[in-house]
């Protein structure tokens, strides 16, 4: 087995690929998993080349070094103290670089682990540099990372005007996209003229056991955002991000956020016992497990929750073929909305800075998968219909921006 290497590791390894970043200032775009293989930070790692000149860096949501621990907490713009160059924020004042942003650099290196979800805000984040780079006639070049859930596509896609910082176009919820070829579908799709290099990893195997997209036991897993402590989360995460929409707590205030669920007010047991009986086969791949948890902060803080623990860890329960998230979460929403009609199950909150529209259709890119939820006499063969041809279409559009 080839062991792998990442884009940056390339990068750093060798010099034929840094030649054409010769005299040319460079910025980096970079979080907490920007990391080589021996565990140094994108920014440090690059600064100690002397062929190459960084002018500037930038962060995405929750900052370039990790700062920020829950959703929409801005960061600001700071003088980076050991390097001494700009670091400036994509999740402050601004969503997108500003002109002046763009004035510090000619080539910008884009080294973000992703967790393959759509609503994860660096896609969004890669998108926006990309349109400015067009625009300001910049280069990009992108450091490739694993999706660590793999190949498999699920979910409807995004619908026009749904676009918004949690969905950066139709893409389905789990694309099975690496950011490296979402930098080429992006470019193909919004018809971007821009220098766009793409370095790719090597030994990447998105299909073999047991890790099926990230390289378990070669590579440490570092959280890419705060609350995406393994590779469990990133599994789960397709279905389970869908929860920030509702009022049933994800976890976040315990030790396993975004692989469970719950609230003082259900009934988890019969909860799955109704998500067997509704559609048996969308519980494919994983074992669901009645647990009890009491989050120390966020939603129900201090209060003991009856939920459901998703396991998708141990061989003998997790199928990475069968297992979809995307189908699971929304089948918990449907049963418990079946066992109580008028359970305040939908969040209505400014989620993303957006007033106007729910957060959980936001978060879905449009309002079909509530709609299904709140008709009683919708069945889930009703939005399985809908979502395999999203998934077929998907699967044909997404093969020409496949590296591997």
């Amino acid at each position: 087995m080839t062991a792998i290497r990442f884009g940056l590791d390339r990068l750093l390894q060798d010099a034929g690929l840094r030649r054409p970043l010769a005299g040319r200032r460079l910025a980096l775009l970079a979080h907490p998993a920007s990391l080589t293989r021996g565990l140094d930070h994108a920014l440090d790692a690059l600064a100690g080349l002397p062929d190459l000149q960084l002018s500037a860096a930038f962060g995405p949501q929750h900052g370039l070094r990790g700062d920020k621990q829950d959703n929409m907490v801005e960061s600001a713009d700071y003088l980076d103290p050991l390097h001494r160059i700009p670091v400036f924020s994509l999740y402050g004042e601004v969503r997108r670089p500003t002109a002046a942003m763009m004035d510090s650099f000619d080539v910008l290196l884009v080294d973000l682990q992703d967790l393959g979800c759509r609503i994860y805000t660096f896609i969004t984040t890669l998108r926006y540099v990309l349109e400015a780079a067009a625009a300001h006639r910049k280069a990009v070049w992108v450091l490739d990372r694993p999706n660590p859930a793999g190949r498999p596509v699920e979910g409807t896609l995004l619908r026009p005007g749904w676009e918004s910082f949690v969905g950066a176009g139709p893409l389905p919820m789990r694309h099975g996209l690496t950011m490296g070829e979402l930098a080429r579908w992006f470019v193909a799709t919004l018809k971007l003229d821009v220098e766009l290099e793409v370095i790719a990893m090597q030994g990447w195997q998105p299909d073999a056991a047991p890790g099926y997209g990230w390289p378990l036991g070669e590579r440490s897993w570092i959280n890419p955002s705060p609350n995406a402590p393994n590779l469990s989360m990133a599994r789960a995460y397709a279905g389970t991000v869908m929860l920030e929409g509702t009022t049933l707590s994800e976890g976040r205030g315990t030790t396993r956020p975004l692989e469970l669920f719950g609230a003082p007010d259900i009934d988890a047991r019969r909860l799955i016992a109704d998500m067997r009986t509704l559609a048996p086969q969308w519980l494919a791949g994983c074992v669901l497990r009645e647990c009890w948890f009491e989050p120390t902060f966020h939603k129900h803080a201090g209060k003991l929750c009856n939920g459901v623990q998703i396991h998708v860890e141990d061989p003998t329960h997790y199928d990475h073929a069968g297992f979809r998230p995307w189908r699971l979460q929304a089948l918990a929403f449907k049963a418990l909305r079946l066992q109580q009609p008028d359970y305040p199950l939908w969040r209505d909150f400014a989620y993303e800075y957006e007033h106007d529209r729910l957060a959980i259709d936001l978060i879905n890119g449009s309002e079909v998968l509530r709609q299904w939820v709140d008709d009683p006499t919708a069945p889930p063969t009703a939005l399985d219909e809908i979502a395999l041809a999203d998934e077929a279409a998907w699967e044909a559009e997404r093969a020409a921006s496949l590296l591997y």
